[in-house]
């Protein structure tokens, strides 16, 4: 798009049992959703104590792609790292 606009946007949301888990994942991306990523933004936001929010914007489908395979891993290796010190999903 010329005008720059974001005209894809993705919502993931995250809910586990213990609101621990909630919060670590929430910390685990907090730094990587602040970050300027070219043609993508990403909001993040607590919706309960048990739920993280993820709002993904970007420019185009590639951007996206990109953006949704990232923050995914992200919060794949956040969960697996909870589960592997012994805490619940």
């Amino acid at each position: 798009m010329s005008d720059g606009a974001f005209a894809w946007t993705a919502s993931i949301r995250v809910r586990v049992d213990d609101p621990r888990v909630a919060a670590w994942v929430e910390q685990a991306l907090r730094p990587e959703a602040s970050r300027e990523v070219p043609r993508a933004n990403a909001d993040l936001r607590r919706s309960s104590d048990r739920t993280v929010e993820l709002t993904i914007s970007a420019r185009d489908s590639g951007a996206m792609r990109a953006a949704l395979n990232t923050y995914l891993g992200w919060i794949h290796l956040s969960l697996a790292t909870a589960l592997a010190a012994g805490h619940s999903e």
